[in-house]
C-alpha cells in the first residue's frame, strides 16, 4: 500500500522592490554631510567677502557707518588704472616675485639633494631646525631684524664693514623685505622638496648607476624632472602668495616706505581701503588682483599638467 505524499508547496520569492527615495538619499547624505562644515566655511569667509568686494568696487564710501555707500558705476576702476602707483607696485611685486624664488627653489633643492642621506635623530633635529624660522611670529622677527640692520649698532654693518641705513633707503629697503621673508620661507620649502624626494623611488637610480650614470646624470635627468610637480608646486606658491607673505614685515618695519621703495600690490590694496579711507577703490583694486592671479595661476597650472614628469 502506497502512501501519497504531497509535493512540497514552493513559495514565491519575495520581489527585491527599488529602494526606496528615503533609503536612497540616506545613502548618498553622508558625504554631504562631512563636508557641509567646511563648505559653509567656505562660503561664509571666502566667497561671501568676493561678491561683497565686487559690490562694494561700484560704490564710493570712506567706512565711516553714517556716510551712505554713493554708487559710483566704473569710476573707482577709471581712477585705479590712472594712477602711477599701480604700475610702480605691480613692478616691484615681480622683483619681490623674482627675489623669493630662490629662497623657495634654488636653496631648498640644494639643501634637499644635500641631506637626502640624513636619517634617524639627526634627521628629525636638522628638520626641526630648518622648520624653526617659519614658526617664529613676522612681528617678532621685524623687531629682531630691526636691531640686526640698526645702521648704527647692528650686527649686519659690524660684519660688512659698512653703514648703511638697510630699511630706511630706498636702495636696500626692498631687499633687505625680501631677504627676511625668504629666511622665513626656506625652511617650509625645504620640508616640501625633502617630501619630494622622498617619494621618488630608489629603483630608478639604481637602475641608472647599473648602466653607468653619473651622479649628476642621475640627478639631472631622474631626480629634477620626477621632482617637478612639487617644484612647480612651490613656484605656484612663490607667485601667488609672495605679496602677502611680505605685509606683515612691511606693515611692521617701513609702513610702504621709504619713497614707497617697498609698497607691492598687497601693500597698496590695504593703503587704499584703511589709509585713504577709499573703500570703493581698494575693493576695485583688489578685484582687478583677484582676476589677475586668477589667470596667472590657470596659466601655471596649465603649463604644469605639460611640462612636469610623475612617477607612475
Amino acid at each position: 500500500m502506497f502512501v501519497e505524499i504531497p509535493a512540497p508547496v514552493k513559495l514565491a520569492a519575495p520581489t527585491a522592490g527599488k529602494p526606496s527615495v528615503v533609503r536612497r538619499a540616506s545613502r548618498a547624505l553622508p558625504p554631504y554631510l562631512y563636508l557641509a562644515p567646511a563648505l559653509a566655511l567656505l562660503v561664509i569667509w571666502t566667497y561671501r567677502p568676493l561678491v561683497q568686494t565686487a559690490q562694494l568696487s561700484f560704490y564710493s564710501w570712506n567706512l565711516l557707518p553714517t556716510q551712505p555707500m554713493l554708487p559710483a558705476g566704473l569710476d573707482n576702476y577709471r581712477r585705479l588704472l590712472e594712477l602711477p602707483e599701480l604700475g610702480q607696485s605691480v613692478t616691484r611685486t615681480f622683483v619681490v616675485i623674482a627675489g623669493l624664488l630662490p629662497f623657495t627653489i634654488v636653496i631648498p633643492v640644494l639643501v634637499g639633494l644635500l641631506t637626502k642621506q640624513i636619517g634617524g635623530r639627526a634627521r628629525n633635529f636638522y628638520q626641526g631646525l630648518v622648520f624653526a624660522p617659519m614658526l617664529v611670529a613676522p612681528v617678532a622677527s621685524a623687531a629682531v631684524w630691526r636691531w640686526l640692520l640698526d645702521p648704527g649698532a647692528g650686527v649686519a654693518n659690524r660684519v660688512l664693514g659698512t653703514g648703511n641705513n638697510w630699511i630706511n633707503e630706498a636702495a636696500t629697503a626692498n631687499p633687505s623685505i625680501i631677504l627676511i621673508t625668504g629666511w622665513h620661507l626656506v625652511g617650509f620649502a625645504v620640508l616640501v622638496v625633502s617630501a619630494g624626494l622622498s617619494n621618488i623611488s630608489g629603483d630608478y637610480a639604481e637602475a641608472a648607476q647599473l648602466d653607468g650614470a653619473t651622479r649628476w646624470q642621475i640627478t639631472r635627468w631622474i631626480t629634477l624632472p620626477l621632482l617637478s610637480p612639487t617644484l612647480v608646486f612651490l613656484v605656484l606658491m612663490t607667485v601667488l602668495l609672495s605679496a602677502q607673505w611680505t605685509f606683515p614685515l612691511i606693515d611692521t618695519l617701513t609702513q610702504g616706505g621709504p619713497a614707497d621703495a617697498t609698497t607691492n600690490i598687497y601693500y597698496l590694496l590695504w593703503d587704499y581701503s584703511f589709509h585713504s579711507f577709499d573703500a570703493g577703490l581698494g575693493a576695485a583694486a583688489g578685484m582687478l588682483f583677484f582676476i589677475g592671479f586668477g589667470l596667472v595661476a590657470a596659466v601655471l597650472v596649465w603649463l604644469s599638467e605639460r611640462l612636469t614628469f610623475h612617477d607612475n
